[in-house]
């Protein structure tokens, strides 16, 4: 098997919309496993889509390296080609003075070669110059080529691509000029969900557009040429087996509202010995489970929707009243609120709004507020439905919640901010809600526990 990492000089240089066009190319001959550097949820829906295999993360402040390697030996069983798609520029990470979170640790940790996306705009021979200061600054990182974005033509080009050959000793194997198709609909946290049908034609035609440029201006036999041999990995039992039957049932809710969701937690609960029953809090009613999973996504573009389904939101809040276990992350919690409060002026409102929503936690989301995006670090105390554990995690969110003075937390975080004060993961009964996002096999530990605490009756 094949491996690559596609990463850019910066956030913006284009690698998402190259890393998507060359996945769907090598995708007509090739069973491509899609990777994505860091604790996204978006770009990976998308990698899916054009792989027709789920994507998964890598990211290596949350993951320890040993599970790095799993995630990445399983995830490629029965693939020809391991693509991986880095985050922001190929060096920022966790802090200024250590690759932790970076795309360069998970290249070095993986023994990836790395193509670099360089933005070219308005300047032909500091290109070089920058290409020389990404191989310099980290010798351990392989990179192999470079791919140039935004050139404005043959001599912009050919500037370029002579003086990074001279002067960095590797291929540019390939310049993209300036085009619209090359952005991807955006919206306040970043690309629209796939999962959203209302992008699925607009994205469609613009992947196509994008995968006909891209088999025009890169060298696709040169690039795979680039591409690192890797073992094909080994059938032993992973911890992402599964085990022989199930003894317990999770509702995972898994619609247009809610689907941040890390590709391996489909894995980790049936290895756990559950099963996994997907349903709709917008369109579906609430169904018979042990035990609830309410991940992230965007409610907000969806409050009204929420607000209408009043039988599935009495029958959240009643579950949790009687005890069953629910773990709700960011967008959950903010379900899990008693209302939605939309300001004026977001969204093009022209005044403000409220929608009901669940009511388990007394409280209210309130929209817009101040955008955080963050590593979480903390401990889960005593009595939580998660247990007593120490965790790494993500934040990302634009809404604050404000919740009843009397309510209890169970996480103490020493990185992020939380629902308040560095507190997060509030909990009633057998719930619990945080910002706080897990990646499942990070915190595997915590998974186990929610699902044993489903398996107990009240």
């Amino acid at each position: 098997m094949k491996s690559l990492l596609i990463t850019g000089d910066r956030s913006g240089s284009g690698k998402t919309s190259i890393t998507l066009a060359l996945a769907a190319l090598l995708s007509k001959n090739n069973r491509v496993q899609t990777f994505k550097v860091g604790m996204d949820y978006i770009d990976p829906s998308y990698l899916a889509a054009v792989s027709g295999r789920p994507c998964r993360n890598l990211d290596s402040f949350t993951l320890s390296n040993p599970q790095m390697r799993q995630i990445f030996d399983y995830g490629c069983r029965g693939a020809d080609i391991a693509l991986v798609e880095g985050v922001r520029g190929l060096y920022e990470g966790a802090d200024a003075l250590t690759d932790v979170g970076s795309t360069a640790s998970v290249a070095k940790i993986l023994s990836l070669p790395v193509v670099l996306v360089v933005s070219a705009q308005s300047i032909t021979r500091s290109a070089a110059a920058i290409v020389h200061g990404f191989q310099a600054f980290d010798r351990d990182v392989s990179i192999v080529g470079v791919i140039l974005n935004n050139v404005k033509g043959g001599s912009h080009t050919k500037k370029a691509s002579t003086a990074i050959e001279h002067y960095c000793g590797i291929p540019v194997l390939g310049a993209i000029p300036r085009m619209e198709e090359m952005h991807l609909t955006m919206r306040h946290l970043g690309l629209v969900p796939y999962r959203e049908g209302s992008v699925h034609g607009d994205f469609r035609a613009r992947i196509a557009t994008i995968t006909e440029r891209m088999s025009t201006y890169v060298n696709l036999d040169l690039l795979q040429s680039l591409m690192k041999d890797v073992p094909q990995t080994s059938k032993k039992r992973t911890v992402f087996d599964k085990k022989p039957s199930t003894d317990v049932r999770i509702g995972v809710a898994l619609d247009e509202a809610f689907n941040f969701y890390y590709a391996d937690l489909f894995d980790i609960l049936p290895a756990f010995g559950a099963d996994v029953v997907p349903f709709s809090p917008i369109h579906d009613r609430l169904p018979d489970a042990d035990g609830f999973i309410f991940g992230g996504g965007y409610p907000e573009l969806f409050a009204r929707e929420l607000d209408e389904n009043e039988r599935m939101r009495k029958d959240v809040r009643e579950v949790s009243e009687n005890g069953i276990p629910v773990y709700a992350e960011c967008g959950g919690l903010m379900y899990l609120t008693e209302r939605m409060t939309l300001e004026k002026g977001w969204q093009g409102a022209n005044s403000d709004s409220s929608f009901q929503m669940c009511g388990v936690f007394h409280g209210e989301t309130r929209m817009p507020a101040q955008r955080v995006v963050s590593y979480v670090e903390g401990k889960s105390g005593a009595g939580s439905p998660m247990g007593t554990a120490r965790f790494r995690g993500h934040e990302f969110h634009y809404s604050e919640i404000v919740l009843d003075k009397m309510t209890r937390y169970a996480y103490c975080l020493s990185r992020g901010i939380g629902i308040r004060d560095n507190l997060d993961g509030a909990v009633t009964n057998r719930t619990l809600g945080s910002y706080t996002h897990l990646h499942p096999v990070a915190s595997m530990g915590m998974i186990r526990h929610f699902i044993d605490q489903c398996r107990k009756k009240c």
